[in-house]
């Protein structure tokens, strides 16, 4: 339900699947794909932005090209930021993985009333792990 209110499909294919699990009793499931689920979302996650340089649709001319420009430069320190952020966010779950609904909420609500667009628990759990931090320095914790 979320994630047919919060128009993502990526939410509402997984909370399909997870019924499916429980209503074909295979609960047993649940907790190795708790424990694994992050890492092999991440495989996959990492396979596909990789197919490009595997399938040759990425030369070298383009990826040395993409240091010859100042947008290509923000691009490369864009995407170390991201990925930054997506390892403390990684380290978050890890720590706190209760916080996943605050981050599905928190994301239904940027999507449903600031237009946004659903991008994964990781990178919302990065930007939290940032924001805690912060929060946590100004209020001399």
């Amino acid at each position: 339900m979320i994630g047919l209110i919060g128009r993502s499909p990526i939410i509402a294919t997984a909370a399909c699947v997870l019924l499916a699990v429980k209503l074909l009793h295979l609960s047993r499931f649940l907790p190795s794909i708790e424990r694994r689920g992050l890492e092999l979302g991440l495989l996959f996650l990492t396979l596909s932005v990789l197919v490009p340089f595997a399938s040759g649709k990425v030369q070298m001319k383009e990826l040395i090209a993409a240091f010859n420009t100042w947008p290509g430069w923000l691009a490369l320190i864009g995407g170390a930021a991201a990925a930054y952020m997506n390892a403390k966010g990684l380290d978050l779950l890890k720590l706190d993985p209760q916080m996943v609904v605050g981050l599905v909420i928190g994301s239904i609500f940027g999507i449903i009333f600031l237009r946004g667009i659903p991008v994964g628990p990781l990178m919302a759990a990065g930007i939290t792990a940032i924001l805690y931090k912060l929060f946590k320095l100004m209020s001399g914790g």
